[in-house]
C-alpha cells in the first residue's frame, strides 16, 4: 500500500535529481501533480496514485530503465564506490537500483557523464567497436604549433599504442595558454591528457561537452537531467549502424 510522501523525496527516489536539486525543480515551478503546478516544498504526493510530471514528462516507474546526464564537477571519481572514500559521482544523483556511470571521466576532468541502469545502453556507448565520438574543450599550457596539432589529427603513438586520428580545432589563446576543442572515438584512460602531454603541451583544464549527439548544454556543475527519448533512440541507432558497418 502506497502513502503520500514529500514531493522532493518522490522525485529523488525516481532518479530525477538529488533531493536538493529536486527542491529547486519544485521552487522553479517545473513539477506538476495531477496537472497542478506545485511550488511548495512541504507538498506531498503518492507516487503510485498521482500523476507526477517534471517539465511535462512523467516520472519513471520503479523498475524502469533510467538514462541520466550529469555535469560532473572536478574532484569526483567516476565509480559507484571508492575504497579510498573519495567523493564519487553517485553522491550527486538520486539512488536508483543498478545505476552506474557509462564510461569514465578522471578526477580532475569535468563535464558530461552519462549514467544508466541499462547494461545494453552502456555497451552501445562505450564499446570500442561502436566508436562513439566524445568531444572535449581543453586549455593547454603554451601555444602548440599547427605541426604539433597535426600529429594528433593523424594519430600519435602513446605508451599503450597508436591512437586513432583526432579532430582538433584551435579555439583561441589566453596569455600563455591555448584553448582547443578535440574529438576522439576511443575511451582509453586519460587519453586526451596523454595526447597533449606527448606533444609537449599539458592540459591545464579539461571538460567534456558531448558524447555522440548528447550535449552538455547549459547544465550547471553537479546538476543532472534525464536523456530525452530522442537522445536515447539516436544513441542506440548510431551503435547499431556502426555494428553493421
Amino acid at each position: 500500500m502506497s502513502t503520500p510522501q514529500r514531493l522532493q523525496k518522490v522525485l529523488a527516489s525516481a532518479g530525477v535529481a538529488s533531493r536538493r536539486h529536486s527542491e529547486d525543480l519544485i521552487l522553479d515551478g517545473r513539477v506538476t501533480v495531477n496537472g497542478t503546478v506545485i511550488r511548495e516544498l512541504g507538498a506531498k504526493a503518492d507516487p503510485l496514485l498521482d500523476r507526477i510530471e517534471v517539465d511535462g514528462r512523467p516520472l519513471p516507474k520503479p523498475g524502469d530503465r533510467v538514462y541520466l546526464v550529469l555535469h560532473k564537477p572536478q574532484g569526483y571519481v567516476t565509480t559507484v564506490k571508492d575504497p579510498r572514500r573519495r567523493r564519487t559521482v553517485m553522491d550527486l544523483v538520486a539512488p536508483v537500483p543498478g545505476l552506474h556511470p557509462v564510461g569514465r571521466l578522471d578526477y580532475d576532468t569535468s563535464g558530461l557523464l552519462l549514467l544508466t541502469n541499462d547494461g545494453d545502453f552502456t555497451l552501445a556507448v562505450t564499446h570500442p567497436r561502436f566508436g562513439m565520438a566524445k568531444i572535449y574543450e581543453a586549455t593547454l599550457r603554451g601555444r602548440p604549433s599547427e605541426l604539433a596539432l597535426q600529429k594528433l589529427r593523424e594519430g600519435i603513438t602513446l605508451d599503450d599504442g597508436p591512437t586513432q586520428p583526432a579532430e582538433v580545432v584551435r579555439l583561441g589563446h589566453e596569455g600563455s595558454s591555448t584553448h582547443v576543442q578535440v574529438s576522439i572515438h576511443e575511451g582509453r584512460n586519460r587519453q586526451v591528457r596523454r595526447m597533449f602531454e606527448a606533444i609537449g603541451h599539458p592540459v591545464l583544464r579539461l571538460k567534456r561537452t558531448a558524447v555522440g549527439p548528447v550535449k552538455l548544454g547549459n547544465l550547471d556543475p553537479g546538476q543532472v537531467r534525464h536523456l530525452s527519448p530522442k537522445e536515447i533512440e539516436t544513441l542506440f541507432r548510431l551503435a547499431r549502424n556502426e555494428d553493421q558497418a
